[in-house]
Formats: structure tokens, C-alpha cells, sequence
């Protein structure tokens, strides 16, 4: 990338409007889980109604692309529509999947914090396994980030141990899965534009996840929720899915991958507010030490990844 072009990108202000608020909304999900669970409701039933919602939306906005633009239909040949779908299972299906079924044993407020560290494994596997440039400026942010999550991770092991190494391994994983999604799905929307293939991936999401519980629990599992369960549901679709995916997937087509997942802080922030005044968890002073730790060390991996970016590194 170009000095002209990265210094265009990194100081887009509708990109990284589009990346805060796409962060913020992607991480209130983790209370309407909590609200959900705390109703009875399973891993894979929470999911699909999740997608349930949304899924209507992806498909409408799907044909009013193609009706609009017919010409983009000859993009839908299957050398760029099933990568598509298998970006879109990674990021949506199984980085989601893995996201709902950690909270069944942690926390809402620790659950963020551990998924925030997803800007690090973007920047360390865009290093590793698709040429991008990594810089040791970087380090500091990313120690100081995890040394507040290891403080919580004692305290919580202290204080409640059930579950927390297989919950703590499940959101670790879906950080995982979730960067090499935002690395290999800016290449999609270069092909596809942002829309359709947002489209295409969380309609191909949806379908598995709907299907999944249709065979594990059968359709009386979804007409049988409470009416608060749907309401949860209602807002996990269109709050927490098809508003964020749009404006995230906006963000990395505008600046890209590694300054979208920068401004990764703001969405632990107000769950964290959400998981204490709603849901009642703890808040002790190792949660703002270690908050205050994992925020700070955002803030110094922000600064020295818009350096770089400012560099042309």
C-alpha cells in the first residue's frame, strides 16, 4: 500500500465511525445472551433465532441487490460465491457459535474483554500468513492487554473456577476465528462489494445455524420460547447482527482490516456498564485494574498501528 493511499484510509472518519459502531453493537449481544440463558434458553436454540431474525433481512437486501443491479448476478458463479459462503460460516456461524456457547460459563463483562483481543491475532496472523508487514512497536499494547485479562482470569479462578478454563478456551477460540474472518474477507468485498457479500455471508450463517437446531432440538424448540426469549432474540437479529455486520464490513472495506479492529475498545466498555447494571455481575477493583490494563494496552496498540500505518509500514 501506497504512503497517498494509507494515509487516506487511516484518517477516514466514516470508516472508523462505521468500525466504533459496529464494535459497540456487536458487543451489547453478549447481554441479551445472558438475558436469554438466564430464561432457559440453549446454545444452539439462541443462535438460530438469533439468525431466525436476521435472515429475512440478508435475503430481502439480497434481492433488492440484484434486482437494482443486474449485472451483479454474474458475480454469483461459484468460484466467488462459495468462498463467500465459507468466509461467511467462519465469522458468522462458527466465531458466533463458539462466542454464545463460552458464556454459558463466564462472565459477559470477561467474555468482551478476551474477544477483544482479536485485533492482535489480526495483526499477528496478517504477519504470518498473508504478508503484512508486523512491527514490534506493537508489543507493548498487546502485553499490557493480556496481563489485564490474566489479572481477571485469576480473580474469576479464585472466586468462581466452574467453567472458567473451557469458557476462557471457547472465546479465545472465537478471537481466533474471528480475525482470520476479517483478514480474508476484505478480499470477498473487493470482489463481491460490501452489501452483497455481507448478504452472502450471514444468509449462509443463518441457514446452518437454523438447520442445526432443527435437527439437534426440532422446530418445537423455537415455538415453544417464552415471549421474553423472542424479544431477546428480536434484538440479538437486528441489533446485535444485521446492523453491525454492514457497518463492520463497511469499516474494512473503507480502511481495512487492521485499523478496523483497532477500534475494537469501545464495545467492552459499555458491555462491561451493561453486564454490572443489568445482569448484576461483580465489579471488583481487579476488574478495574484489569479493564483499565486491557484498555490501556488498546489504546497504546491504536496509537503505534496508526503510526505504522502512517509510515507506509
Amino acid at each position: 500500500m501506497s504512503l497517498s493511499t494509507t494515509s487516506r484510509t487511516s484518517g477516514d472518519p466514516v470508516g472508523y465511525a462505521f468500525a466504533i459502531g459496529g464494535a459497540v453493537l456487536f458487543s451489547s449481544k453478549a447481554i441479551f445472551i445472558k438475558l436469554a440463558y438466564a430464561q432457559g434458553a440453549s446454545t444452539e436454540t439462541l443462535l438460530a433465532l438469533r439468525m431466525l431474525v436476521a435472515l429475512p433481512v440478508y435475503l430481502v437486501i439480497l434481492v433488492a441487490l440484484l434486482t437494482r443491479n443486474p449485472s451483479s448476478r454474474t458475480l454469483l458463479k461459484p468460484a466467488l460465491l462459495l468462498p463467500a459462503m465459507a468466509v461467511g460460516l467462519l465469522g458468522y456461524y462458527i466465531s458466533s457459535y463458539l462466542d454464545f456457547a463460552a458464556l454459558n460459563f463466564i462472565s459477559a463483562q470477561y467474555g468482551r474483554l478476551v474477544l477483544f483481543t482479536y485485533p492482535f491475532f489480526v495483526v499477528l496472523f496478517g504477519a504470518l500468513f498473508f504478508g503484512v508487514p508486523f512491527s514490534w512497536r506493537i508489543l507493548p499494547g498487546m502485553l499490557l492487554a493480556y496481563a489485564g485479562i490474566v489479572l481477571i482470569f485469576g480473580w474469576s479462578f479464585l472466586a468462581e473456577p466452574d467453567g472458567l478454563l473451557i469458557g476462557t478456551c471457547l472465546v479465545l477460540t472465537a478471537a481466533i476465528t474471528f480475525a482470520f474472518y476479517q483478514l480474508l474477507a476484505k478480499g470477498q468485498m473487493r470482489q463481491l462489494g460490501t452489501a452483497l457479500f455481507t448478504c452472502i455471508a450471514m444468509s449462509t450463517a443463518a441457514i446452518v445455524a437454523i438447520s442445526q437446531s432443527l435437527v439437534l432440538s426440532g422446530p418445537g424448540a423455537l415455538l415453544s420460547l417464552p415471549s421474553e426469549v423472542w424479544l431477546y432474540g428480536l434484538c440479538l437479529g437486528i441489533f446485535a447482527t444485521v446492523l453491525p455486520s454492514f457497518m463492520m464490513n463497511a469499516a474494512i472495506t473503507r480502511i481495512g482490516p487492521r485499523a478496523n479492529s483497532s477500534t475494537a475498545a469501545f464495545g467492552p466498555l459499555l458491555t462491561i456498564a451493561f453486564a454490572v447494571v443489568v445482569l448484576n455481575e461483580p465489579f471488583t477493583i481487579f476488574h478495574v485494574l484489569g479493564t483499565a490494563l486491557v484498555i490501556g494496552g488498546s489504546v497504546l496498540f491504536t496509537r503505534a498501528e496508526r503510526q505504522i500505518r502512517a509510515s507506509g509500514g
